[in-house]
Protein backbone atom coordinates (compact mmCIF):
# COMPACT_ATOMS: atom_id res chain seq x y z
CA UNK A 1 0.00 0.00 0.00
CA UNK A 2 1.28 3.49 -0.85
CA UNK A 3 1.94 5.94 1.92
CA UNK A 4 -0.72 8.19 1.09
CA UNK A 5 -3.18 5.48 0.90
CA UNK A 6 -2.15 3.93 4.56
CA UNK A 7 -2.22 7.66 5.86
CA UNK A 8 -5.57 8.33 4.69
CA UNK A 9 -6.86 4.61 6.04
CA UNK A 10 -4.85 5.82 9.63
CA UNK A 11 -6.45 9.04 9.49
CA UNK A 12 -9.80 7.52 9.26
CA UNK A 13 -9.47 4.80 12.40
CA UNK A 14 -7.65 7.99 14.17
CA UNK A 15 -10.57 9.97 13.86
CA UNK A 16 -13.63 7.02 14.12
CA UNK A 17 -12.32 5.53 18.11
CA UNK A 18 -16.10 5.47 19.18
CA UNK A 19 -15.86 8.33 21.74
CA UNK A 20 -15.27 12.18 21.33
CA UNK A 21 -12.76 12.20 23.64
CA UNK A 22 -10.55 9.77 22.03
CA UNK A 23 -11.19 11.09 18.50
CA UNK A 24 -10.03 14.74 20.04
CA UNK A 25 -6.89 13.23 21.54
CA UNK A 26 -5.97 10.73 18.95
CA UNK A 27 -7.28 12.25 15.63
CA UNK A 28 -5.77 15.29 16.54
CA UNK A 29 -2.25 13.69 17.42
CA UNK A 30 -2.86 12.10 13.78
CA UNK A 31 -3.77 15.60 11.70
CA UNK A 32 -1.43 17.76 13.29
CA UNK A 33 2.13 15.39 13.47
CA UNK A 34 1.55 12.66 11.03
CA UNK A 35 2.46 14.37 7.43
CA UNK A 36 6.33 14.56 8.85
CA UNK A 37 6.20 11.29 10.24
CA UNK A 38 8.96 8.93 8.99
CA UNK A 39 7.52 5.10 7.95
CA UNK A 40 8.73 3.42 11.41
CA UNK A 41 6.90 6.52 12.92
CA UNK A 42 3.43 5.53 10.85
CA UNK A 43 4.30 1.83 12.09
CA UNK A 44 4.26 2.96 15.90
CA UNK A 45 1.25 5.20 15.57
CA UNK A 46 -0.46 2.10 13.16
CA UNK A 47 0.73 -0.29 16.35
CA UNK A 48 -0.72 1.90 18.74
CA UNK A 49 -4.58 1.73 16.77
CA UNK A 50 -4.99 -1.42 18.11
CA UNK A 51 -4.83 -0.52 21.70
CA UNK A 52 -7.80 0.47 23.54
CA UNK A 53 -8.39 4.26 23.64
CA UNK A 54 -8.84 4.33 27.41
CA UNK A 55 -5.07 3.11 27.81
CA UNK A 56 -3.97 5.34 25.09
CA UNK A 57 -5.51 8.20 26.71
CA UNK A 58 -4.26 7.29 29.98
CA UNK A 59 -0.59 7.28 28.83
CA UNK A 60 -1.10 10.43 26.93
CA UNK A 61 -2.26 12.26 30.00
CA UNK A 62 -0.04 10.35 32.29
CA UNK A 63 -2.62 8.38 34.57
CA UNK A 64 -0.81 4.93 33.64
CA UNK A 65 2.96 4.39 32.54
CA UNK A 66 3.78 3.90 29.22
CA UNK A 67 4.54 0.18 28.30
CA UNK A 68 8.06 0.40 26.61
CA UNK A 69 7.01 -0.73 23.36
CA UNK A 70 5.33 3.08 22.92
CA UNK A 71 7.85 5.10 25.06
CA UNK A 72 9.89 7.28 23.39
CA UNK A 73 9.79 11.09 21.28
CA UNK A 74 6.48 9.99 19.60
CA UNK A 75 4.45 9.10 22.96
CA UNK A 76 6.72 12.45 24.64
CA UNK A 77 4.89 14.38 21.24
CA UNK A 78 1.40 12.85 22.31
CA UNK A 79 2.13 13.44 25.93
CA UNK A 80 2.20 17.80 25.24
CA UNK A 81 -1.13 17.28 24.26
CA UNK A 82 -0.98 20.78 22.48
CA UNK A 83 -2.25 19.04 19.44
CA UNK A 84 -6.78 19.09 20.81
CA UNK A 85 -8.61 21.28 19.37
CA UNK A 86 -11.40 22.37 22.23
CA UNK A 87 -13.53 24.39 20.42
CA UNK A 88 -15.02 22.20 18.49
Amino acid sequence: MDRETKLKRLQFRAWHRGTREADFLIGGFFDRYSQDWSDSEIDWFESLLVEDDVDVMAWAIGTLPVPEVFSGPQMDVMQRLDYIDATK
